[in-house]
């Protein structure tokens, strides 16, 4: 499932309609435009995105600030700039946050 928009760049910078969460995108596939949700509602540009009330979720599944989240394939990657209640969602699937790469041995 897809959306009409564009598709997402690098750089572009989303938020959501019913929380605080703000992301920017840090990869994205070139040939779609996966449709990027917050809490259940489409994001927006953060330019223009007015807030509403209560994004749908569990607590748990809060955005935190600084992380990176994927979705299930590796193609979609979003940097979260500012945290919010609701869960982040890439065409109706869950996204997680990346793991961090393990440094080197240094012997």
């Amino acid at each position: 499932m897809t959306s009409p928009e564009p598709a997402l760049r690098p750089g572009t910078q989303l938020a959501s309609t019913v929380c605080t969460t703000k992301v920017v995108v840090v990869r994205a596939p070139a040939q779609c435009a996966p449709v990027i949700a917050c809490g259940g509602s489409p994001m927006a540009a953060a330019s223009g995105a007015p807030a509403k009330p209560a994004p749908s979720g569990d607590a748990a599944d809060a955005t935190l600030v600084g992380k990176r989240y994927v979705d299930d394939a590796g193609t979609v990657e979003l940097l979260c700039v500012s945290s919010g209640a609701g869960e982040l969602t890439c065409d109706g699937a869950p996204m997680t946050i990346k793991a961090a790469k393990p440094l080197p041995a240094s012997d």
